[in-house]
């Protein structure tokens, strides 16, 4: 594969949106970082959700451009997942130390548990030639965009919003209990084999 096929307009989003990582991560700790979490500075708190919601946006553009210029490529399928497993993991484990709850850390648990749970699943499907039998599902979809959605809301530290922030993080875990469910029910004839 050229190195001009790599380097498309969807490939170049997927790499900033891993890029971005280490800039969240940075403006999370930076001191006074966490006295500043503390305190409630909402600066940090919209530059940090402002991040996230980039990154969530360009998780849906690049994949709604390689498609559109067909600029498909076999590193772009392989990459953009990893960029938002990435993320996601990242601010959870930032929302972990924020606030360090049983609550919290039970949905950040769940939700990385999930994604490393799909990711063997789905590579060890892959060596059997049966993939397509665990392709992402409607449900899988509905999961991240909840996800996104409470991720992004917690980052924003808003007190009036920290109900809802909860309401859509569980539905997060429920759907990402739920998608998992229908992913090994896929996969379960070729489990139970000797």
């Amino acid at each position: 594969m050229s190195t001009g096929r790599i380097l498309n307009i969807p490939n170049i989003l997927t790499l900033a949106r891993i890029a971005l990582i280490p800039v969240f991560l940075i403006i999370a700790y930076w001191p006074p970082a966490i006295g500043a979490v503390q305190e409630g500075s909402m600066t940090r708190h919209i530059v940090l959700t402002a991040i996230f919601v980039v990154a969530a946006i360009t998780d849906w553009f690049d994949g709604y451009l390689a498609r559109t210029l067909n600029q498909t490529s076999a590193f772009g399928r392989f990459l953009d997942p990893v960029a938002d497993k990435l993320m996601v993991a990242a601010a959870l484990i930032v929302l972990v130390q924020w606030e360090p709850t049983i609550s919290m850390a039970f949905a950040a648990i769940v939700i990385i548990s999930r994604e490393i749970t799909v990711s063997a699943l789905r590579e060890w499907m892959a060596e059997l030639g049966a993939r397509t039998n665990v392709a992402v599902s409607t449900v899988g979809k509905y999961k991240t965009a909840f996800q996104m959605i409470a991720i992004s809301v917690f980052l924003l530290n808003w007190q009036p919003l920290e109900l809802v922030a909860y309401g859509l993080l569980y539905t997060a875990v429920i759907l990402t209990l739920w998608s998992m469910f229908i992913y090994l029910k896929a996969a379960w004839p070729y489990l139970k084999q000797p």
